[in-house]
């Protein structure tokens, strides 16, 4: 039986990212995947991530960002936020003070998903204190001294303490009896890779209407943007069934024509949208980050640097106890890690439910509160600078 002082569940983004901040740590970490990691990086993927400069530090630190190629790195140095038809629009660039005072020329970077886990997965791969297992597992038991997994073909695992990194519908958490709360947004995600007329000149943009947020995020390419449309089910079934051509006229006037008549690149794809949250971030022997513990709406591009977040907390934890010779599968020492993350999972998971709903309606009275406090927003310089702050992934006080 194979032992660690650390076990991660889930060798996607955020799990490698976790692993990779620990390697100058004195442990044995082993990474646990059904099957090695395949990626196609020749052919451009239409699900990416906007990545904050929290999270480019971050794989800056790990060693990963410089295994991501300059040209899959996307850089925006512009956000234009508006409804449809109303004047209610907020606009962000690079020359604002918090982004000048940190030598940034841009608010983010849009990556390819699958150029970020790759990256990741290469960096961590070197590490001496890291072992990959590629087998599925079977079952999860817990007692005092330790954790042990147990793999279909009966192989065995025990460890200090098990992390699920494993997404979603997370094996570790249901293997746990961790509580889900959870709230179907009544929208699905359309995603696909899109032609503009129009060059985006390195701007993202997003546009809210009654019944959908639609997302064009600049890639490389000038003319090239990765689409996030938020859209009930039936219409986004309807959406990616339809006709290429009645799709991109349809996408074209959703958009209010700001980058031309659009041409589809490419497949499209569809996926529920559900807000969840795990009643338990941490229990003895056990951790939950990333989308194992919590997920949100994708309209404000917070996801994945939500989980990067959260492993880099986890990992400060985890540094500190290790080298006082702590346990650190002890609930004693995960619990400032949970109270810590829960109370920002909370935050954003109520401010984009608030955001959504508010949008949500047509009614005039309301579009014209939205208008009016947009428009505001839009010309006080300190609480835009607090919401730049956040997006960035700064902490707000700075």
């Amino acid at each position: 039986m194979k032992s660690a002082d650390l076990v991660i569940v889930g060798a996607g983004m955020v799990g490698l990212a976790l692993a990779g901040q620990l390697a100058a740590c004195d442990c044995r970490i082993i990474l646990v995947e059904q099957a090695p990691p395949q990626f196609n990086l020749e052919q451009t993927s239409n699900r990416v991530s906007a990545i904050n400069f929290a999270s480019q530090s971050l794989l800056e630190e790990i060693g990963a960002w410089q295994h991501i190629p300059a040209q899959k790195r996307s850089p925006y140095d512009q956000m234009e936020v508006w409804e449809k038809d109303s004047f209610a629009q907020i606009q962000f660039d690079n020359q604002d003070p918090a982004l000048r005072a940190l030598g940034l020329d841009q608010l983010g970077f849009i990556i390819e998903n699958q150029q970020i886990q790759h990256a990741l997965y290469e960096q961590v791969k070197t590490q001496a204190n890291v072992e990959f297992v590629f087998d599925k597992l079977q079952k999860l038991g817990i007692s005092e001294n330790g954790a042990f997994l147990t793999f279909e073909d009966g192989q065995m695992l025990s460890a200090k303490l098990v992390v699920g990194a494993d997404g979603a519908q997370s094996w570790v958490r249901n293997q746990s009896h961790i509580p889900l709360i959870s709230r179907d947004y009544e929208h699905t995600a359309l995603v696909c890779n899109v032609k503009t007329a129009e060059p985006h000149e390195q701007t993202a943009r997003q546009i809210f209407a009654p019944d959908s947020i639609l997302a064009f995020l600049p890639m490389k390419d000038p003319h090239q943007c990765s689409i996030v449309w938020s859209l009930p089910p039936e219409r986004a079934a309807a959406l990616q069934a339809c006709e290429e051509a009645d799709f991109n006229k349809q996408l074209t006037i959703a958009f209010d024509n700001r980058l031309g008549l659009c041409h589809l690149q490419g497949s499209r794809n569809i996926y529920p949208l559900v807000a969840r949250y795990a009643r338990d971030f941490a229990q003895p022997r056990l951790a939950l980050i990333g989308d194992a513990a919590h997920t949100i709406h994708p309209l404000a591009g917070l996801g994945v640097n939500l989980g990067f977040a959260d492993a880099k907390c986890l990992a400060q934890e985890l540094a500190l106890h290790l080298a006082a010779g702590h346990d650190i599968g002890d609930y004693r020492h995960l619990r400032r890690f949970e109270r810590k993350r829960k109370v920002e999972a909370v935050k954003l998971l109520g401010s984009m439910g608030v955001l959504k709903e508010l949008f949500a309606d047509d009614h005039p009275v309301k579009k014209l509160v939205r208008g009016l406090g947009l428009s505001l927003t839009n010309q006080l310089r300190p609480v835009k600078n607090q919401l730049l702050k956040q997006a960035l992934g700064l902490p707000t006080h700075l």
